[in-house]
């Protein structure tokens, strides 16, 4: 399973997964007006990985199955704090 990921300069820390095919337009228009100006930033092949930095990968396919995205938002601690908590 392929997919397409974006960013907006305008919302930090939130990411839209585009099943491959499946392009920003045909997103639900609320969503769009959330997601200004949005840039692709890489694609994944999500078959040959195991797992994503900020997502479960599991959940991150079956909603680009049934809805053909999938919206991952900002963690709930800072970024920093995030890090700090996984090292040792």
């Amino acid at each position: 399973m392929r997919c397409k990921v974006l960013c907006s300069d305008k919302k930090p820390w939130h990411y839209i997964y585009l099943a491959e095919g499946k392009e920003f337009v045909e997103l639900p228009a609320a969503l769009q007006e959330q997601f200004p100006d949005p840039r692709e930033i890489m694609q994944l092949d999500l078959e040959r990985r195991k797992r994503l930095a900020h997502a479960d990968i599991a959940l991150v396919r079956k909603r680009l199955e049934e809805q053909g995205y999938y919206v991952q938002l900002p963690p709930e601690l800072p970024v920093e704090e995030e890090i700090a908590r996984r090292m040792p």
